[in-house]
């Protein structure tokens, strides 16, 4: 029997029988092969996320892989059968950061698949055919899961733009750091360091193309023309300006603590540092995310280290808050 997960209120959940949505005008009916949990479901189900950004009760699950079955009246028809993963903000395509192509800036106001809308921790999901993204037919869907956190770490890679023989780093070496790793070093950088409280990431950072890694408490170098910063903490962004060189490039990913004091403004004016911020994942950064790895250059399954059932949601919720660095990304399988 067909199942889903249904958060009732934080803390309080329930496994129920699922009945697929029939896909109306412009919608297509994905069967769900895997979905990824990161913090914020952890928030979903705690009660944490901010107010406006989670609507109870509600199926959580916003990264997710699966195949087409059915589309509804003016969906393309070439959609059924083929391998996707798709976009989560449900943005209005009208105003004017829709037709600029930001999405995620939509000024209708916030709407996203797993915590407004139904997410992905069921048989089957219902939306829209325009935020699917097509996977190469050979698509590993079990790798395709995390694409979601991959295509917000294209969107930083984007606004980074750096380019062939510059120096970078990056802060933070989670789920979001190694896919940053990995599209950084796909541009064939001059170094590429990777900085991380746990030394135990070391391995798989160098697996992913860093040249070198370090722990904070290090002597760090700070002659870098670009770093991507994805600890999500007020520490984790001075470190990630410390690095840069003068008018170097910071794209920030993560998320503080609200109120956690930060960087320093009168730094970043004499310094010329450029800041950027990333928050979600435009059409434009999941594109990318989707061509670099069908190319190959992009490898998530490495991350995947927990694969569970439905019904061990709770479980899933307590390892990605464990805190233990054996624990990478977790994924469910409807």
């Amino acid at each position: 029997m067909s199942r889903s997960v249904v958060v009732e209120a934080p803390g309080t959940h329930r496994i129920v029988p699922h009945e697929p949505t029939p896909p109306g005008a412009g919608e297509a009916l994905v069967r769900v092969h895997a979905v990824g949990i990161c913090g914020s479901d952890r928030e979903v189900y705690q009660g944490n996320r901010p107010e406006g950004y989670v609507r109870y009760p509600l199926t959580p699950g916003h990264e997710w892989s699966g195949t087409v079955e059915a589309v509804g009246p003016g969906a393309p028809e070439s959609l059924v059968g083929r391998k996707v993963a798709g976009e989560g903000f449900r943005n209005c395509q009208v105003c004017d950061r829709c037709h600029a192509g930001e999405t995620t800036l939509c000024t209708a106001g916030y709407e996203e698949t797993g915590f407004t809308q139904p997410g992905a921790m069921a048989a089957t999901l219902t939306l829209p055919a325009r935020l699917l993204h097509v996977l190469p037919d050979d698509a590993d869907l079990t790798a395709a899961a995390p694409l979601e956190p991959a295509a917000c770490v294209a969107a930083a890679a984007l606004k980074a733009d750096a380019q062939p023989g510059e120096r970078v780093a990056v802060v933070g070496a989670g789920t979001l750091g190694m896919f940053a790793v990995q599209f950084l070093a796909a541009n064939s950088p001059a170094e590429l360091l990777t900085v991380d409280t746990r030394p135990e990431r070391a391995v798989l950072a160098r697996k992913f193309g860093a040249t070198d890694f370090r722990t904070p408490d290090r002597e760090l170098p700070g002659d870098f023309d670009v770093v991507i910063e994805t600890a999500g903490s007020a520490d984790s962004a001075l470190t990630a300006a410390s690095l840069l060189r003068r008018g170097g490039r910071l794209v920030l990913t993560g998320l503080p603590a609200s109120g956690a004091a930060g960087l320093d403004p009168t730094g970043l004016v004499v310094r010329q540092l450029e800041v950027r911020t990333v928050f979600g994942a435009p059409p434009a950064a999941w594109a990318h995310a989707v061509r670099v790895f069908g190319a190959g250059l992009l490898d998530p399954l490495p991350l995947v280290t927990h694969e569970l059932p439905l019904d061990q949601f709770p479980h899933a919720i307590e390892l990605v808050g464990s805190g233990d660095p054996k624990v990478g990304k977790v994924l469910l399988l409807p």
